[in-house]
């Protein structure tokens, strides 16, 4: 059994952050889902940032000192680090550097299962990589023009020729996932199309997104195959699934379920996985879950609004699901305005969750009575499919339908409506 690495944290509290001990918490938890163990903390309070090494030359001698009573592996900052702070730390720490984005970009690429999120994942790994391949052993020797800065050549130097194949696969692997974005994009407008509303959750990673998903899929679709990845740890779904939740009145809506948000969420991985989050951009409601038993879930609900504002995601009707109340003392499920406290895991406060679901994207149905001709017998299947019918009857002159249905189709079947 190979035994994980050990690593010092290091973070600096910027003119004295509201939730510094938070990211480092955090950063920590970051450090474990990539099997890692801390095994020592460094921090410091700045005004601002040291441009050449993050931290000042006091805390780097600490930090030494450190790595030698540890007997750390690695050191991992709180924050991403420049091309140059890397190089100059790793040579004063005599350590392998990593930073946050690193951390997370780990993760993402451990956690990507289906094509689209593993493509994702590389691009924006790669988009990382790019500025930071300077500095690599040997990175300046010419090529044929033999190593070194004495004998340069007319040649192309290898730190070229690793930025051009960098470039190259980038711009491969933006071209597969354009395919790919084409035919999401295709698949969501023919939802639309259906006129079937969509709902998406959204929320801080682990929140509990997709344990919300598979109670009402396990609640109103019986299926255990439909049902999604779920596991207490950090990034457990990166891929989009989309599931049809068919309720017994003849209403269905699509939910999806995203990728979960959290502190500094890496901005090439947010530019990467853009495609997959717009899915959230054209939903007619959010559920913004939230882990209630953590203390710091007002901080994950203001990360997550930053995020969602950062796509281009405002001014959509939203419902906070207040997930894991059980392990509080509030007594789910309560529904308080658009808020509502419940505990996915056990089951409590799924039936709510689901009338105030229906109160928000099925607000527009009408009441109504129609009489269709019997040779329009096509219409009567399609009500009886797509719309929740009430009483069903029979005249001389065809079929009466009480029923409740869109206002989209009351109005394009006007001409049957019955006072």
């Amino acid at each position: 059994m190979t035994q994980n690495q050990k690593a010092l944290l290091v973070g600096v509290n910027l003119n004295n952050q509201a939730h510094f001990e938070y990211t480092m918490e955090e950063l920590k938890n970051l450090a474990d889902a990539c099997h890692i163990d801390v095994v020592g903390e460094v921090a410091q309070n700045l005004s601002r940032i040291n441009r050449s090494h993050y931290i000042g030359k006091g805390k780097i001698q600490e930090t030494v000192q450190l790595i030698k009573y540890t007997d750390a592996d690695v050191v991992i900052f709180n924050d991403e680090l420049s091309p140059s702070q890397i190089r100059n730390l790793e040579e004063e720490l005599d350590r392998e550097v990593i930073d946050r984005t690193m951390l997370i970009l780990d993760i993402f690429a451990r956690r990507a299962k289906t094509r689209e999120a593993q493509l994702q994942v590389e691009v924006a790994n790669l988009k990382y990589m790019l500025p930071r391949i300077i500095g690599q052993n040997e990175s300046l020797g010419r090529q044929g023009g033999g190593s070194g800065l004495k004998n340069r050549g007319s040649g192309e130097t290898k730190l070229e020729l690793d930025r051009r194949k960098i470039e190259e696969r980038i711009a491969a692997l933006n071209k597969e996932l354009e395919g790919l974005v084409t035919q999401r994009e295709t698949q969501r407008s023919q939802r639309k199309k259906s006129g079937i509303p969509t709902v998406s959750l959204v929320g801080y990673t682990n929140a509990g997104k997709s344990t919300i998903m598979n109670a009402l899929v396990k609640t109103f679709n019986q299926s255990l195959d439909k049902q999604v990845f779920e596991k207490d740890m950090l990034f457990a779904t990166l891929d989009t699934s989309v599931r049809k939740i068919n309720l017994p009145n003849n209403r269905s809506f699509l939910l999806t379920d995203t990728v979960g948000f959290v502190d500094k969420l890496p901005h090439h991985l947010v530019k990467a996985f853009r495609s997959t989050l717009e899915e959230t951009a054209t939903a007619d409601l959010l559920i913004h879950v939230v882990d209630y038993s953590n203390s710091h879930h007002k901080e994950h609900i203001d990360v997550t609004i930053k995020t969602l504002k950062d796509l281009g995601v405002e001014n959509i009707p939203t419902i906070y699901a207040y997930n894991k109340s059980d392990l509080t003392s509030i007594d789910a499920p309560k529904v308080d305005d658009n808020k509502l406290y419940l505990s996915a895991k056990h089951d409590v406060g799924i039936n709510e969750l689901i009338e105030m679901i229906c109160g928000e994207v099925f607000n527009d149905n009408v009441h109504c009575d129609m009489l269709i001709p019997f040779e329009e017998g096509s219409l009567v299947s399609y009500f009886n499919e797509h719309a929740n019918v009430l009483s069903t009857s029979y005249e001389y002159n065809g079929t009466k339908l009480e029923l409740e249905c869109q206002m989209s189709d009351f109005e394009k079947y006007q001409e049957y409506v019955v006072e």
